[in-house]
């Protein structure tokens, strides 16, 4: 089975996968001290929880926005799992997909792991938002290379910097105004939900509108990460939600790399 690692600003998810199949998924904070004997007693315990071992693990593939994680992911992978692992973004890594951009080492792994995922599952053109630390616009083109996107501060980032700076502002869920309120804020708690909420549903709407006309017709738009689920029944460019896209797109590179 494949072990595949995701680790974002905010979270590692480690996935169990049996050929496409994602047989379980766990979740970790994102800690750049965290060492392998620590990822490897918390994962030991977790597989041996579903009846699973060590050496039910035959590969690893690992995708890492977080530099300082990857020296004791690698570890974990050789000390407690006696595997090379695959890491994606290292010199010379192939994604099998054309770069259309200047320089493409800037690009974030996660974020061409997501749009080798989204090519592979739906044609062309695409778009991917991603609802991570940053909220994320990543666009495939017709012919499926990655043409670059557009990288926004994500909402849990927005509502710490506003309760933060604003004395008098509470800490508030991330949630539409209950049902039958407008958008007009009656109280200050209503207020900010409608700013945070319907602020967020007006950026994506706006980007993917503006990219749809930069590339000329309407793209397929997936939402993925944590909050897809919540703004796509509410906002209507989102045609797709795909909360295991990452995950999906670690499965197809190990398997085109085996």
């Amino acid at each position: 089975m494949l072990l595949a690692i995701d680790v974002g600003n905010t979270n590692v998810v480690v996935a169990l996968c049996e050929g496409s199949d994602i047989r379980h998924r766990w979740r970790i904070s994102t800690d750049g001290k965290r060492t392998s004997d620590e990822y490897g007693v918390w994962l030991h315990q977790l597989l041996h929880l579903e009846g699973l071992k060590p050496a039910d693990v035959t590969s690893i593939i690992i995708a890492s926005v977080v530099p300082q994680t990857l020296f004791n992911l690698r570890q974990l992978a050789r000390q407690y799992f006696g595997l090379e692992p695959l890491v994606a973004g290292d010199p010379g890594f192939d994604y099998g997909i054309e770069v259309r951009l200047p320089n493409p080492a800037e690009v974030g792994a996660d974020r061409l792991v997501n749009a080798v995922a989204a090519r592979a599952l739906h044609p062309g053109p695409l778009v991917v938002v991603d609802f991570g630390t940053a909220t994320t616009f990543d666009v495939v083109s017709a012919d499926g290379a990655y043409e670059g996107g557009v990288i926004a501060p994500g909402i849990h980032l927005s509502m710490d910097a506003l309760y933060r700076a604003a004395a008098r502002l509470p800490r508030i869920a991330v949630e539409p105004p209950a049902k039958g309120l407008g958008v007009v804020g009656r109280n200050t708690v209503h207020a900010m939900q409608s700013g945070v909420f319907w602020g967020y549903v007006g950026l994506v709407e706006g980007l993917v509108q503006r990219i749809s006309a930069e590339l000329d017709r309407a793209p397929f738009v997936i939402a993925t990460g944590g909050l897809a689920g919540l703004f796509a029944r509410h906002a209507p460019a989102i045609t797709h939600v795909d909360p295991d896209l990452t995950i999906r797109g670690l499965i197809l590179l190990e398997a085109a790399h085996r």
